[in-house]
């Protein structure tokens, strides 16, 4: 017998025996042996994980849901756990009958349906979307039991769809514009007032999130979204952009978003939201271990990229850098990182951030000194959360 025919004979006899293996160890399909089968992408059993709404009552068709930050990894929200807050319900559109008109003092007015915006080159950016009475609770000096009562609405998302600035230049600004009326195609109508200035840098026409078809409860089909800006500005379900050379100034738009200020002065149009920043682990209504843990959260900020985020675990005493995770990216959520060894001592954490713009989060007193305690809106103070002895974590 040849050197080859030797060769052969061990390759064949090696295949044979894998193919025993490979057939004694072949998986039986779920409906054979027994394993249930459930829906595609539905989480583990395990992870209780969910958004926790409320709906207010004294309103009918108004209501909200909250982020549950404590339990996210990394910084991008889930579509099905991203904040929400609506003003009358959420409607059901046809996209195929939804369209949107742009007017008034542009030299071409447009009707555009869903299928020419996507025409237009589709753009993706990630970025933070954050009600302004977020933590209002802090404020008023009634902090809520966890970090998902207390921040959850905000949440951060890769939003796709086309600038705005190109659909504007397509109808063409007239010199005299200066604002956009931004409306909703909800029952309550809901508008706001966009400088024309953010309109022309970065704002978005949105029909993606996160990879897929926007959720009904963020604005399917079509949404607006001005990176750093207050959510109720990024108006959902758009259906009209009424170009005007002054702010609506609607009656909702000046009663429910006016900041009074300790001088007895109020701020009607407040639009971008300052640095902040907290922890979501530990916090509260979770327990800490003796040794090594982990401190991590989230900071974010309307004015650019976080640029340090520091840590204290003796209640502001002394402070230290925490790590950012890349990417740190601009108008985005980012998450830092600290190594800490509990030794059992009661004591208090919090975290404070600065932004690119060298603005530094204030604490709660410092922002009460400066806006007051009825602002209302865009208090971004210092959180702190309070270690038992026990390892319990609470809100303070």
């Amino acid at each position: 017998m040849s050197v080859k025919d030797e060769d052969r004979r061990r390759f064949l006899a090696l295949g044979a025996g894998l193919l025993s293996t490979t057939a004694c160890t072949t998986t039986k399909p779920a409906s054979e042996s027994g394993a249930h089968m459930r829906p595609h992408g539905l989480r583990s059993p395990h992870e209780k994980v969910a958004r926790v709404i409320r709906e207010l009552t004294a309103s009918p068709g108004t209501g909200s849901s909250r982020t549950p930050l404590q339990h996210l990894y990394g910084t991008i929200t889930p579509s099905d756990l991203h904040y929400e807050r609506h003003h009358a319900g959420v409607p059901a559109i046809d996209p195929l009958q939804h369209e949107l008109l742009v007017h008034g003092l542009v030299e071409q007015p447009l009707t555009f349906s869903m299928a020419a915006l996507r025409r237009f080159p589709s753009v993706s950016r990630t970025c933070f979307l954050e009600c302004s009475g977020n933590v209002i609770g802090d404020l008023r000096g009634n902090p809520p039991p966890t970090v998902q009562d207390s921040h959850g609405l905000l949440s951060c998302t890769e939003w796709t769809g086309v600038s705005l600035r190109m659909v504007l230049e397509e109808a063409r600004l007239k010199p005299e514009a200066k604002w956009l009326i931004a409306e909703g195609a909800d029952a309550s109508r809901m508008a706001r007032s966009i400088p024309v200035e953010k309109a022309l840098d970065d704002a978005l026409l949105v029909y993606g999130q996160n990879g897929e078809a926007l959720r009904p409860e963020q604005g399917y089909p079509l949404r607006l979204i001005l990176p750093g800006f207050e959510g109720n500005m990024n108006v959902k379900w758009l259906d009209r952009l009424l170009v005007t050379d002054q702010p609506a100034m609607s009656v909702k738009e000046t009663a429910n978003y006016t900041e009074l200020l300790p001088s007895g002065k109020a701020e009607v149009l407040t639009f971008v939201m300052e640095a902040r920043s907290v922890i979501t682990s530990p916090s509260g209504g979770q327990q800490v271990l003796n040794g090594f843990n982990e401190i991590t959260g989230l900071a974010w900020t309307g004015l650019g990229k976080i640029t340090k985020v520091e840590v204290s675990t003796d209640n502001g005493k002394t402070w230290q850098v925490a790590a950012l995770q890349e990417p740190i990216l601009d108008k985005s959520v980012v998450r830092f990182r600290l190594p800490w060894e509990w030794k059992g001592e009661e004591t208090i954490i919090q975290s404070r951030c600065t932004d690119e713009s060298g603005y530094v989060q204030p604490s709660r007193d410092e922002f009460i000194a400066l806006r007051g305690i009825n602002a209302g809106y865009h208090y971004n103070g210092i959180k702190c959360w309070q270690v038992k002895a026990d390892g319990h974590v609470v809100a303070v």
